[in-house]
């Protein structure tokens, strides 16, 4: 084993260790630890659904503690503007008008998870700040430039309440890498410890008893890139995954069938290339994770729907029900397209 191999080997080894630190304040959500796991390892940023109070937030509090780097939150309202991610204004103790850091600037460069709860109420104007954070890991504020190298946003849609809400763009839906849902948890005994545990009844007792730090959170850049140049896609993978991205845009080319719709007339556009280059970059985790340093269809099958399905652009007509076909449609196009 060469030195490369060593570290990448440590490395895995401590991701392994993060995932059960935070499945000891997380219970029941082993996947979509997995999956916020693959993320931070792939460096892409992630949306979160779920109904209220599922763990979203003590999911990324327990990630951030276990990374070692800063955290940071901000709710969606719909008179939230872009400044007050940058600064907030107040009258002083002197009575004089003071002006301080907000959310997303407060922790400097050493911000590791910045998470926006209900992102859907806020207006465009504060999602076109957020694309930029995302896209740049930048932002101009008192003068300068702040730059974020370690930051992953992670946003969260209200799948319940519709009323004074402003929907994502797909064009802003495109810069996360994923999409994931957290579910109550369906085991009843994670259930009753939920509801009878005290030591699940204060957030910030539980996320305190966590390791600190178990990960250098400012390594992480080098050390995906690193994931990315070793973990290799063979020929075949490589014509697998064309495939895939092929059948995002005509699923019915491939005999993908829905019972109450024409996927022939379904799709307006199909993932983007960027998208799909997060899924191979994901794909390339998931199979570090396993121990491997080549990536098989397993892996690209196991993060397709969490990193393709939100992309996907369907027709104005199917588009008010996208979240009864895009799951289908995804199973469908998985089960079309032959793997090697």
């Amino acid at each position: 084993m060469d030195r490369s191999d060593a570290l990448l080997h440590d490395w895995r080894e401590r991701a392994l260790a993060l995932e059960r630190e935070v499945g000891t304040a997380v219970i029941g959500q082993g996947r979509v630890i997995r999956l916020v796991n693959t993320a931070v390892f792939a460096r892409g940023h992630v949306l979160l659904q779920g109904d209220v109070g599922v763990g979203k937030t003590t999911l990324l509090r327990a990630f951030a503690r276990v990374l070692g780097g800063a955290y940071a939150r901000t709710e969606g309202t719909i008179d939230l503007m872009p400044n007050d991610l940058i600064y907030y204004t107040y009258i002083s103790a002197e009575g004089r008008p003071a002006v301080d850091p907000g959310p997303l600037i407060e922790h400097g460069e050493d911000l590791a998870i910045f998470f926006f709860n209900e992102i859907n109420r806020a207006r465009p104007q504060v999602h076109s700040l957020l694309l930029r954070v995302m896209a740049e890991r930048s932002v101009s504020a008192f003068n300068r430039e702040w730059r974020f190298p370690h930051l992953l946003v992670f946003a969260d849609r209200n799948r319940v309440e519709r009323e004074e809400t402003f929907e994502i763009a797909s064009a802003a839906r495109d810069r996360f890498m994923m999409e994931v849902t957290i579910e109550a948890p369906a085991n009843e005994e994670e259930r009753r410890a939920l509801m009878f545990d005290p030591r699940y009844h204060d957030t910030d007792q539980l996320i305190a008893a966590l390791a600190g730090g178990l990960l250098a959170h400012r390594e992480l850049n080098e050390i995906a890139a690193q994931i990315q140049r070793t973990v290799q896609t063979s020929e075949a993978l490589q014509k697998y995954a064309l495939e895939l991205w092929h059948a995002t845009a005509a699923p019915a080319e491939y005999g993908v069938r829905l019972s109450d719709l024409d996927t022939a007339q379904l799709m307006l556009a199909g993932a983007s290339p960027r998208g799909m280059s997060m899924l191979l970059r994901a794909a390339r985790v998931t199979a570090w994770l396993a121990g491997r340093d080549y990536t098989t269809p397993e892996d690209v099958q196991a993060v397709f729907e969490v990193t393709i399905a939100h992309r996907l652009c369907f027709q104005s007509v199917y588009e008010m029900r996208r979240h009864e076909i895009a799951a289908p449609l995804i199973a469908g196009i998985l089960g079309s397209v032959a793997a090697p």
